[in-house]
């Protein structure tokens, strides 16, 4: 059984190097994707994160893996065409995590919106308008032709009134017709970026990738990196510097001393609605519509909640993006145009999270006319700094193994070392020898008679890790005693998760290596009884306990609007992922 290097090693092994090829500074899900291209190459990259692997902005996305239809109007036909291309490529790597989405769009008429579009397309108007019925088929068939051939998903289907008022009776009045298509969407998009990590490590075990890492300055050619958690400091002269911070890209490169202005972030959040009336209407389906003023929102079935976004507003501070009230309001509004007859308020809302797009800086008067395409900005070595930096600007999470294999090409380029794999067919994690079909069944059978634990127990954790639940089960087989203030997980399936995926916060936990928090179901019970396990885990004091909870808390409660209330246990009980 693999099992990973503990942060203490980590660090040992970062002390001994002053030298390395790459350091990637960054780990969003493009740094990460990045790293794990150069390990298969086998160079011994280095990868920092001044936080949690994909905290930020990677952590924050719609959970859409989506060819993105709508960058087809500003011309983007290169963008959507490789979105589609690696939409299809996730759904056969990570078939544990990306599945096929059935998605609706609601529209008014069958012509309004062309002759914007046509303006839009040839740059002469960038005001937003709602898009007729004419404008979202043309739209299609080229997704259905993007997707020809690759892909085992349905095409694109319009239906007139008398249809879509029989499968949707809470639209508005204004909808006359709609568009039914596939995209997908993903479940859990930080354990994805886990699973990334661990395969760099295996691939290449010389290759470092320490969360809670800051580059913090340069020292004579020297980058200074500093521990978060114990504040040790560390000197690294890479070869090539690859900047993929994200929104705080040109922060980083000013800290380096090497300022840039690339950067033009727009925030965007969402938020998880306890609606049981709304979610018995979307079925299994999203639905993909515009509001009043013509902006994109998306509203889908969430693990028996219902996720709807999104908004899209510029922001300089990465730092203390939030959602704020007024975006709610924005959100729910969006959500009544399209659905006023339900009843959907503030108390609906049980989490909320919000990211800041990478973009690159823009002079589009309209945010969602900022392009969506990613590219890599190479700054020359200089006598400040003897050695290249590729900031790596924008892209979309859905292209992120696309970007990764570009900004890879380009550092072996510099080092002058060859590609020796592709990672086109590769499979990522859990999603390796997963059976599909007919198969699965049986491969289920075996693991309850190998493990003998029950199948429902069985399911729910080849729902939550895929194939990886093999490397689990040893330490289940001892013990699967669910926790007593929330019997959905056991300590040892939480111990596993903690002492192979580079844990260090109660936060860690809690927000991204599962979805405690964002299922809505977290009390302060659990968080006192998890924190317990933690502490003896890592070894922390009652006093350091005490902290993480409570900072664990407050930050839940600020940036995520996190209502601990306590559901009762039948409705818990009840909440069973779709």
């Amino acid at each position: 059984m693999h099992h990973g290097k503990s942060r203490a090693t980590r660090l040992a092994e970062l002390q001994l190097r002053n030298k390395v090829p790459v350091l990637i500074v960054g780990g969003g899900i493009n740094g990460i994707s990045t790293w794990r291209e150069l390990t298969l190459q086998g160079i011994p990259a280095v990868l920092v994160e001044k936080d949690d692997w994909c905290q930020a902005a990677s952590g924050a996305l719609s959970r859409m893996i989506h060819g993105g239809l709508r960058y087809l109007e500003s011309g983007e036909f290169g963008l959507v065409k490789e979105s589609v291309q690696e939409r299809n490529r996730l759904l056969k790597n990570a078939p544990h995590y990306v599945f096929p989405l059935r998605t609706t769009v609601p529209i008014e008429n069958w012509h309004s919106g062309l002759i914007n579009a046509v303006k839009r397309f040839f740059r002469l108007s960038e005001r937003p308008s709602r898009r007729g019925a004419l404008l979202i088929k043309t739209g299609l068939m080229l997704y259905d032709l993007y997707t020809a051939g690759s892909s085992s998903m349905p095409r694109h289907r319009l239906s007139g009134q008398q249809a879509t008022r029989a499968r949707w009776p809470g639209f508005a009045d204004w909808v006359r017709c709609s568009a039914s298509y596939y995209d997908a969407w993903i479940s859990a998009p930080e354990r994805l970026g886990i699973e990334l990590i661990e395969e760099g490590e295996q691939n290449c075990p010389d290759a470092l990738a320490l969360n809670y890492m800051a580059a913090i300055g340069i020292h004579n050619g020297a980058i200074e990196l500093e521990d978060r958690l114990s504040g040790q400091r560390f000197l690294l002269r890479p070869e090539v510097l690859v900047n993929a911070s994200g929104a705080w890209i040109d922060q980083l490169n000013t800290t380096l001393q090497r300022p840039s202005h690339l950067m033009g972030g727009t925030k965007g959040s969402h938020l998880i609605l306890h609606h049981p009336h709304l979610l018995t209407e979307l079925g299994d389906e999203m639905v993909y519509f515009e509001n009043q003023e013509g902006r994109v929102c998306i509203m889908f079935p969430w693990f028996g909640h219902v996720l709807v976004g999104s908004t899209d507003i510029r922001t300089d501070d990465p730092d203390h993006a939030v959602c704020t009230p007024e975006e709610r309001a924005y959100i729910l509004n969006s959500l009544r145009f399209v659905f006023p007859h339900f009843t959907v308020n503030d108390d609906d809302v049980i989490y909320s999270f919000c990211g800041v797009r990478p973009l690159p800086a823009s002079s589009a008067s309209v945010n969602g006319r900022i392009s969506r395409n990613h590219a890599i900005v190479v700054q020359e070595a200089d006598a400040q700094q003897p050695f290249p930096t590729l900031s790596l600007v924008g892209g979309k999470w859905t292209t992120f193994r696309r970007f990764g294999e570009q900004a890879a090409d380009a550092v072996l380029l510099r080092l002058n070392k060859p590609r020796l794999h592709s990672t086109e067919d590769r499979a990522i994690g859990g999603g390796r020898q997963l059976p599909q079909g007919p198969a699965r069944e049986q491969w289920l059978q075996q693991l309850v008679r190998h493990s003998a634990l029950p199948l429902p127990r069985i399911e729910q954790l080849v729902q939550r890790y895929g194939s990886r639940i093999l490397l689990m089960l040893p330490l289940l087989q001892q013990d699967d005693q669910p926790l007593r203030s929330q019997p959905d997980y056991s300590a040892s399936e939480l111990l596993f998760l903690t002492r192979h995926e580079h844990v260090m916060q109660l936060e860690d936990l809690l927000v991204r290596r599962t979805s405690l928090a964002m299922s809505g179901t977290l009390t302060q019970t659990t968080m006192e009884e998890i924190s317990q396990l933690l502490a003896t885990e890592l070894g922390w004091s009652e006093t350091q306990r005490q902290q993480q909870v409570e900072t664990c808390r407050t930050r839940l409660e600020q940036q995520h609007q996190c209502v601990f209330k306590h559901l009762n246990l039948q409705e818990i009980a009840d909440v069973t992922p779709q």
